[in-house]
């Protein structure tokens, strides 16, 4: 599987109509039987927020999953990823969910990384200076602490998929199980410096969580600190068909919805 070679020096790959996808998605995740809200910015539009109570209660608690994408407006696959789960609808009778399908539509319609402000919004949830972050955690602060919090993402650099880990309390990690499954369609970044952190070639990175350390927390700070223990940012490499990084992404989560570990 051959990289396209159309990323130089930025994302320069397909673009997404923001308005477009945002309906549909509202459309599919209807017709599943989500409940949506629509959450105002300060910046003049809405963010579109999704939520699925367990179709089956149990004596045990039911699992509580956190899905995000569209941080990065020039990462469609994570949004396109979210609107296929959902229309195919693989997730388990046992789980609470709750989605953000596009955290940055502006960002999504320009195919830029960051607002029309300028503001990378996953570098924000310390600062609070976007409208959108803050929509965002306004939003979050309502839900209640998840057991596990997914991100999709894209690396227009990457030669293959990789990972984030964020696992302080050593929980049960499927981490080394979505590489294995990812493989199957999508080449493993097996590099051993990746986004400039250090990577031991497995494809997995388990950066330092002390939050002192890094003062411009991505969406996966915030959580650690606020709401979930365990977090996974899933990194597509956009330098690929979109089909293919739709599909990787697909695949990781499919693999966390999996059954708990024991």
């Amino acid at each position: 599987m051959q990289r396209l070679g159309v990323n130089q020096g930025s994302y320069l790959g397909e673009r997404t109509d923001a308005s477009a996808f945002l309906t549909t998605f509202r459309q599919v995740a209807v017709s599943r039987h989500w409940n949506l809200e629509s959450v105002p910015t300060e910046a003049g539009h809405s963010l579109c927020m999704a939520h699925r109570a367990a179709r089956r209660r149990q004596a045990i608690p039911s699992r509580r999953i956190y899905l995000s994408a569209g941080i990065h407006g020039d990462e469609p696959a994570g949004p396109l990823a979210l609107l296929d789960l959902v229309r195919n609808d693989p997730f388990p009778d046992d789980a609470d969910l709750w989605m953000c399908p596009c955290l940055n539509p502006a960002g999504l319609e320009a195919g830029t990384r960051t607002n029309p402000a300028g503001i990378d919004l996953n570098r924000d949830y310390n600062h609070l200076r976007s409208a959108e972050v803050r929509s965002h955690l306004g939003w979050l602060e309502r839900a209640p602490t998840f057991d596990l919090a997914v991100m999709l993402h894209e690396d227009w650099e990457a030669a293959g998929f990789y990972l984030y880990e964020l696992n302080p309390d050593q929980l049960p990690s499927r981490a080394s199980a979505i590489i294995q499954a990812v493989s199957g369609v999508c080449p493993i970044e097996t590099a051993t410096l990746i986004d400039g952190r250090p990577s031991d070639g497995s494809g997995v990175i388990r950066p330092a969580t002390d939050p002192l350390a890094r003062p411009d927390w991505p969406e996966a700070f915030w959580l650690l600190q606020n709401r979930c223990r365990q977090s996974l940012t899933l990194e597509a490499p956009s330098d690929f068909p979109l089909a293919i990084r739709v599909a990787a992404l697909c695949t990781a989560v499919r693999c966390v919805l999996l059954p708990e570990i024991s």
